[in-house]
């Protein structure tokens, strides 16, 4: 089964069906209940139910036939101003059937649009407001210009908690049948950090390859290093051993197939994780922040991921001098 019909399979179709957002879920219930609903922003990280949140109120507004009430489209794709001009305004106008007056317009992505298409649809939300209401879906609800943020009602989604991930995740490997082992869940929590849509799509690739699930298999498949190869890597880096160090790194690289700008960010979280006083994670922090910025900028990863290294022993050697 693709990724696509396993998310479909399993999407809340209610709201009382969705997974944590208590605070969102109750307020959103509060409109279906009185059948009234305000323009909407949904912002937050990717994976977090912004979509899906839209379409269960809609379902729960319309019933089962909510599809010829709602238009979905995604904005990064559809972005610019003739989409709302053609494409939203002719939606936008027409007066729903039935006892609800109004249709309901999901913009996904909607902070992927142009500045133009914006201003176009600040008009046609207001002038509309009768046939129509918006819910707008973004990652980040800065990009959306102040006028429209100022006529909706803004909702904040966040990555879900680890227990509520956890138990979501065990629940679905027991309904597809998947030997899913403890330290497979924590390895799929550690890589998609409470995106759930990621953590859904993590759990398919890795029960493709027909074994137990278990954090190897997880970070194979997710091309990420092992935390505890990295941590192993900084404490030999950290020890004075930069030919151990690199060697590690090299195998790391060769192991997982991983990006070095990749190995960056995960040495960034390990750093928080190592016994080294305080003043010296802060200067750390540094160090592979400014290794990052070489990285995305197209500087050699070899020279740089050295470097990192290289920077490493030397502070470890400071800090063996501080003690």
């Amino acid at each position: 089964m693709s990724f696509e019909m396993w998310a479909e399979k399993y999407r809340p179709k209610h709201l009382s069906e969705m997974v944590d957002q208590k605070t969102i879920v109750e307020r959103l219930k509060s409109f279906a209940k009185s059948k009234n609903v305000p323009h909407c922003i949904f912002a937050g990280p990717p994976g977090t139910g912004k979509t899906t949140a839209a379409l269960c109120l809609a379902r729960d507004l319309y019933g089962e036939s909510y599809r010829e009430h709602l238009m979905e489209l995604n904005a990064s794709d559809e972005r610019g101003i003739n989409v709302v001009r053609e494409t939203v305004k002719t939606f936008a106008r027409s007066r729903s059937i039935g006892e609800i007056p109004f249709k309901i317009l999901i913009l996904d992505e909607a902070d992927n649009m142009t500045s133009d298409a914006q201003q176009a649809l600040r008009r046609t939300m207001e002038r509309y407001t009768e046939t129509c209401r918006f819910i707008m879906c973004a990652n980040y609800s800065g990009k959306i210009i102040e006028p429209i943020q100022s006529r909706c009602a803004p909702f904040r989604f966040s990555f879900l908690p680890r227990e509520e991930h956890d138990t979501y995740i065990k629940q679905l490997a027991e309904r597809e049948n998947i030997q899913l082992l403890p330290d497979g869940v924590e390895a799929i929590f550690e890589v998609c950090s409470g995106d759930l849509r990621r953590a859904i799509n993590t759990l398919q690739a890795a029960a493709s390859m027909n074994k137990p699930i278990d954090s190897l298999l997880v970070y194979s498949v997710t091309g990420k290093a092992n935390p505890f190869d990295v941590q192993r890597m900084l404490t030999t880096a950290i020890n004075g051993d930069f030919l151990g160090a690199r060697k590690q790194l090299r195998d790391m690289i060769q192991k997982y197939g991983v990006a070095g700008i990749d190995i960056i960010r995960q040495v960034h979280k390990e750093i928080f994780k190592a016994e080294i006083p305080e003043p010296w994670k802060i200067k750390l922090a540094a160090i592979t922040g400014e290794i990052d910025f070489r990285l995305v900028e197209g500087s050699d990863e070899e020279v740089q991921l050295s470097a990192m290294l290289a920077r490493l022993v030397e502070a470890g050697s400071e800090i063996k001098k501080g003690n």
